[in-house]
């Protein structure tokens, strides 16, 4: 799928909250949540207020937009969370971060979760010793992502972490500098879901 600079911003803007869908462009003065921080349209301030079917849905699609998956997926891991023991909101989001576009871009390997993305389809990176090529590959306890050796993926890597140098990977992952290599320590919990988002009315939207 590829946004253009315009429908990004304006998808921001809309949500009204950063979805870092441009990376380090979101920490900058050329955000457009930063820029200008209301609904795009020519009429958006005279729009009423959201119903609670309204709220719910714009929370959904704010999570969908900032994992970068599609409704399908979207409902596939909703069902897998419900089946899960615990709070289904909590189980939703830690299952969006064990995604490996989601722990590659969470180890400064790539400048956006949409790069991540492209990076795991285009074959740059690889699971346990083996190329991978699914980002929707939840990962495992003890999971090691390495890349590979080729020329195009050093230097994308190295891109990459000088755009997010001082970048710090959450508690569940380790990163190897000097080996460029990943190890999944722990499964992530909801502490280490930065993204501002009410999972909880999510679950109410989608269980109704």
């Amino acid at each position: 799928m590829s946004w253009t600079k315009e429908s990004v911003c304006k998808m921001c803007r809309r949500e009204g909250v950063k979805l870092y869908r441009k990376g380090v462009r979101c920490e900058t003065a050329k955000c457009a949540i930063t820029r200008r921080n209301y609904q795009p349209g020519q009429h958006s301030w005279t729009r009423g207020k959201p119903s609670e079917y309204g709220i719910g849905l714009r929370e959904k699609q704010k999570c969908k937009r900032y994992y970068g998956v599609l409704e399908t997926q979207f409902r596939r891991y909703f069902a897998i969370a419900n089946r899960m023991s615990g709070n289904t909101g909590a189980n939703l989001l830690t299952l969006l971060e064990r995604r490996l576009d989601s722990a590659v871009y969470q180890l400064g390997l790539a400048p956006s979760r949409r790069a991540a993305r492209q990076a795991v389809a285009h074959g740059h990176v690889k699971v346990n010793g083996t190329r991978c090529t699914a980002s929707a590959r939840l990962l495992k306890v003890s999971d090691s992502i390495g890349l590979m050796g080729r020329d195009k993926t050093k230097k994308m890597v190295t891109n990459a972490l000088e755009v997010r140098k001082g970048h710090v990977a959450p508690s569940w992952l380790v990163f190897d500098e000097t080996k460029m290599e990943g190890l999944v320590n722990a499964l992530p919990t909801r502490e280490d879901v930065t993204f501002e988002v009410q999972e909880q009315l999510i679950v109410e939207l989608m269980s109704k």
